[in-house]
């Protein structure tokens, strides 16, 4: 098995996976606020609502960590006819390049899961679902996709969490289908019984699933070797992958030695989720030709990552790079997508950490955006940088700018000390760039008045404030154009 900086070389490899993922798609609904006070009709906290989120969760989870590793995807599932069911139709559709199959069972309730966070605190969750057996036209749908499916790809998830789309006897054809089709099938399983999934070649249960599944004891590792080893002969499973949360995993195949990996976690705030980003990772891999054991180490790195972030979370292939270079990812590769960007800034305010905020096309960086930035992270202590892209700046500049891409522009501003984060927005204004990272600290430079500063309200609706920072006189890009071209 490879020591971390030996696993490098796989990560830009997982760009080139294919990946079936077939199972129990969620909508995972999160509703943040603040508690300032006890309500007094009963003895429970008010939650002052700040913002609410919805993403997939499920084998939507497994779909999402795929695509931020940059393995390209095939997705089947089931949904309700409801909003809930439309809505995950829309976040699947969202998620580019993934082929997706979202069937639609009229009398089925989709499966939502709400939880309500104070802070760093979840105080409740709410479940709405139905586990009711696919009808037998939608389970004919879903394995005749599933049979056309396998032919181009190698490695098939399936990943049940026991809300119907999986059960009389779905995963077996399944999983007979991908072997008919020389695909290997791993199962992130759920319930005690296991020969359900007869054949598959990897399946990865929790500490608790194991138990469940095995009526043996599971608290130490020898144990859960043994038990690991029981499910292997009665099943049929080529190896076992045991899921252990923040304290790592055990692989144990069938023919060879047991493999104990400790994660590698820096903090531990949500273990939710963690079984998918492990399935996403070891797939990808497996997908790629990395080998078994090298595939799960993979997958134990990543799961040292999503433990560290709140809710059903993504690992991203830069993350991973990062984390098997020991470093943290903001001093490796400051310019990242939106999601990750918020990943990143909901962990330094977790650490009370002071979020600041500006933006611009910074085309031709100059003394004058120099001296704004050096304001702006003095005034806080994480800053991140709005970009508009190459298509804002050309709808807000004119026709000929910018003078240089949007990547050319990130790559100077990302090599400015007093940048933290980059982030490229398609829009004419950073104001939903804004709601999403909800700043602290709003700069822009004093050539604005207030009421002019996109954001200004709602940051300081938020408790936030606003800097107006002093321009440096005699700098301007749109000036410096024009002094070339004459």
């Amino acid at each position: 098995m490879a020591d971390n900086n030996e696993l490098l070389p796989y990560v830009d490899r997982l760009k080139t996976a294919r990946v079936l993922c077939i199972g129990d798609v969620m909508l995972d609904h999160y509703v943040y606020g603040q508690v300032e006070r006890v309500s007094p009709e009963a003895p429970i906290p008010v939650l002052w609502i700040e913002r609410e989120m919805k993403t997939l969760g499920g084998a939507g989870n497994v779909l999402r960590n795929l695509r931020a590793l940059g393995a390209a995807a095939s997705f089947i599932s089931v949904v309700g006819n409801d909003e809930a069911g439309r809505e995950i139709g829309r976040l699947v559709e969202a998620q580019d390049g993934a082929e997706a199959h979202v069937l639609v069972q009229p009398q089925r309730s989709t499966t939502v899961k709400t939880r309500y966070i104070a802070g760093n605190q979840q105080l409740l969750r709410a479940d709405r679902e139905s586990a009711i057996p696919l009808d037998p036209y939608i389970r004919e749908d879903l394995l005749r996709l599933a049979r056309e499916l396998v032919a181009d790809h190698s490695i098939v998830v399936i990943s049940d969490y026991a809300k119907g789309v999986l059960t009389e006897g779905v995963a077996l054809e399944i999983i007979r289908a991908a072997r008919e089709a020389g695909a290997r099938v791993i199962v992130d399983p759920k319930g005690g019984d296991h020969i359900r999934y007869r054949g598959a070649d990897l399946v990865k249960p929790n500490r608790r699933e194991l138990a469940h599944a095995t009526g043996m004891p599971v608290a130490t590792d020898d144990e859960i070797i043994a038990a690991s080893r029981s499910l292997i002969e009665r099943c049929g499973f080529n190896a076992v992958l045991a899921s252990l949360g923040a304290e790592g995993s055990v692989l144990i195949p069938a023919d060879g030695a047991a493999h104990v990996q400790r994660a590698e976690i820096r903090e531990v705030f949500d273990v939710s989720g963690a079984g998918d980003t492990v399935v996403a990772a070891v797939a990808a891999a497996l997908a790629v030709g990395v080998g078994l054991a090298d595939a799960a180490r993979l997958g134990n790195v990543a799961a040292g990552i999503v433990v560290g972030k709140i809710g059903t979370a993504v690992v991203y292939e830069s993350e991973l790079t990062a984390a098997l270079n020991g470093r943290d990812l903001h001093a490796a590769d400051k310019v990242v997508p939106r999601s990750l960007a918020l990943d990143l800034v909901a962990r330094w305010r977790r650490h009370g950490l002071k979020i600041g905020f500006t933006n611009g096309c910074f085309d031709l960086l100059h003394p004058g955006h120099v001296a704004l930035l050096g304001q702006a992270k003095a005034a806080c202590d994480r800053l991140v940088v709005g970009l508009n892209s190459d298509a804002s700046t050309a709808r807000l500049k004119g026709p000929r700018r910018p003078i240089q891409s949007e990547t050319e522009r990130a790559a100077v501003l990302a090599s400015l000390a007093a940048v933290d984060l980059i982030v490229v927005f398609e829009e004419d204004t950073p104001m939903e760039l804004i709601r999403d990272i909800r700043p602290q600290l709003l700069v822009k430079g004093d050539d604005y008045r207030l009421d002019e500063v996109v954001g200004a309200d709602f940051v300081r609706h938020a408790g936030g404030e606003v800097l107006l920072a002093k321009v440096v006189p005699g700098y301007s890009t749109t000036a410096t154009i024009a002094r070339l071209a004459s």
